[in-house]
């Protein structure tokens, strides 16, 4: 009885090694700290804004107005609403300026619209992990826009992680498509 034991005793070390090494793998070194943001917009971010209360478009029975655009304030269909992030980023690249001023100044002039901030990406990582990148690159870009002048009660980040890719498939070409933030417009 007394050979089994050290079997036992390193087969125990050994299992525990081994699950370690596999805990430490699945980790990353990406920090989720706030990616630094540079003001061009040349005015205070955030401003005042007014939220809910009268005029907010909802009755007293809670039921929402329905509010049809003109043709003026209708979103131009040609304007781009897709962010597209790295791998295991979320700091807004350069390529995105462009994009979100054109976005920012249809946000400024139509202060009744609000945009939700879909944060996504690829099936590579844990649920948990992917839904907090997906937060993260949606706040990026949330912050982005607060600097150039669009109110934080027109904007709404959400993060869907992993759970509605734009491609499927295990390769580059579909995760490249699935590190993204949407730029919903309700």
């Amino acid at each position: 009885m007394s050979r089994t034991t050290p079997f036992r005793r390193l087969s125990g070390l050994l299992a525990a090694l081994i699950a370690a090494a596999v805990l430490a793998a699945c980790g990353s070194n990406v920090r989720l700290d706030e990616p630094p943001v540079e003001d061009r917009s040349g005015t205070a971010a955030g401003g005042a804004a007014g939220a809910g209360g009268q005029g907010s478009g909802v009755d007293p029975r809670g039921v929402a107005g329905v509010q049809v655009p003109s043709s003026t304030s209708a979103q131009p269909a040609q304007m781009q609403r897709i962010i597209y992030f790295d791998y295991d980023s979320f700091e807004v690249k350069p390529d995105a300026t462009a994009l979100l001023e054109a976005n920012a100044r249809y946000l400024n002039a139509n202060r009744s619209v609000r945009v939700q901030l879909e944060g996504h990406t690829d099936e590579r990582g844990g649920r948990e992990y992917n839904l907090a990148l997906g937060q993260k690159r949606a706040e990026a870009v949330r912050r982005a826009l607060s600097l150039l002048g669009v109110q934080d009660s027109q904007m709404e980040a959400v993060s869907f992680g992993e759970e509605k890719p734009a491609q499927t498939g295990s390769d580059e070409t579909a995760w490249s498509k699935n590190r993204r933030v949407e730029l919903t417009y309700r």
